[in-house]
């Protein structure tokens, strides 16, 4: 999905990939949903993710 992404807002949709700017000390990360409990976080920069790591929220 990631991949297959040409611009930021591809990857709003499906709108259950819940995409967000983050905050505080990532502000320079998105985070894309996997369930209630595990995200996807990354950079975007002209195009690509960079810095992809899957991050426990709770």
């Amino acid at each position: 999905m990631i991949d297959n992404a040409h611009q930021l807002n591809d990857l709003k949709i499906p709108p259950e990939n819940r995409l967000e700017a983050l905050k505080g000390k990532l502000k320079d990360y998105y985070s894309i949903r996997i369930n209630d409990q595990w995200r996807l976080i990354f950079k975007w920069l002209q195009g690509d993710a960079y810095e992809l790591e899957i991050v426990d929220y709770h």
